[in-house]
């Protein structure tokens, strides 16, 4: 069964399910989520406890000898897997399968993982035998949101200004947002938050990231793709890991559009292309925008920034990779405030 993260605590305030996989992109959800699962565990009298963290060396073999093994001294136990990939590896995937045929008696076994395929085999049959809840970061019109239910919870008080200046230096980082909550919470002993509190305690937790102005870019929004290429070149990001993802985008985008050309619908197309649902809207928005010549052309440009970034061309591949980013965006040359003056 499928399960909203706002959904868990009254679930668990009920029934326990066997299984539990909860998996997304925002660490610290993923963390506070699986806590919640651990504390209910432990109020339940499940004393024992196996961590299996699965990197590559791991063998999964251990998660059914962990469920299989008699103990002495406690009746329920809790096993509990991390797994940093979200990819168990075909390995892996048999052994959760299995498990998930036949659960051992009296354990639980939780999962906490990066961003899973809800549609590969292995999730599908955790999510039969027990709870899936996949964890998605707040978009940036929701981060306001949160961070004002946040400040609530650990008593602060502030207005729109406020929660919106903290929203934009901590850019969609929850992580980072809490611990500036935190710290706010000790600085502010009434409670009150003002935007003077914020500029001296906030440090400048943004998280500039590739796959963020790839997506700011397929949103159209331009201020935000600017204010990205700026902080990626300023944490000295390779200018060819961004073209990178920015060229990859790109030939899915005409991947689709071709397939729209050929009568396809929108939605058939990014289903068929296994296009994650938390990212349809965007793709689609794009896909909308631009034509099927205006996506050759950009991926022509792409190919020439290739050369410019391994200096096998002339340029300045920090400014082609802006505009590049602005055109996916649907927007006209770049003005000369916005462009990075860089190599």
């Amino acid at each position: 069964m499928k399960l909203r993260i706002e959904q868990l605590s009254a679930h668990l305030a009920k029934a326990m399910a066997p299984v539990y996989l909860i998996a997304g992109d925002e660490p610290l959800q993923v963390k506070e989520a699986g806590d919640a699962v651990r504390r209910r565990c432990t109020e339940l009298g499940y004393t024992e406890r196996y961590v299996f963290h699965a990197g590559k060396a791991f063998d999964w073999e251990d998660i059914l000898r962990a469920g299989d093994t008699l103990s002495l001294f406690a009746e329920k136990r809790l096993i509990d897997v991390r797994l940093p990939t979200g990819k168990p590896g075909d390995a892996g995937a048999k052994v959760l399968m299995r498990y998930a045929e036949q659960p051992s008696p009296d354990t639980l076994l939780l999962i906490t993982s990066a961003k899973v395929d809800a549609r590969a085999k292995w999730v599908g049959a955790l999510e039969r035998t027990g709870i899936l809840v996949q964890v998605w970061a707040p978009q940036p019109h929701e981060l306001g949101g949160w961070i004002k239910r946040r400040m609530q919870a650990k008593g602060l008080r502030a207005n729109s200004e406020v929660v919106a200046l903290l929203a934009e230096r901590v850019e969609g980082n929850l992580l980072a947002a809490d611990q500036e909550l935190e710290k706010l919470a000790l600085l502010c002993v009434d409670g009150e938050v003002n935007e003077a509190a914020v500029a001296t305690a906030v440090a400048d937790s943004a998280r500039f990231d590739v796959f963020g102005l790839v997506d700011s870019a397929l949103a159209g929004d331009a201020v935000r793709v600017v204010r990205m290429a700026y902080g990626l070149r300023a944490e000295g990001v390779e200018p060819v890991l961004v073209l990178w993802a920015l060229a990859r985008e790109l030939r899915l985008l005409l991947q689709l559009a071709q397939r729209c050309a050929q009568g396809e619908g929108v939605g058939a197309a990014l289903g068929a292309l296994r296009v994650w649902d938390s990212r349809k809207a965007v793709v689609g928005g794009a896909l909308r925008r631009l034509s099927l010549e205006d996506l050759r052309t950009l991926l022509h440009r792409a190919a020439r920034l290739d050369l410019i970034a391994k200096g096998g061309a002339a340029g300045k591949a920090w400014d082609e990779l802006l505009q590049l980013a602005l055109d996916l965006a649907g927007h006209g040359p770049a003005l000369d405030s916005a462009t990075l003056h860089a190599g």
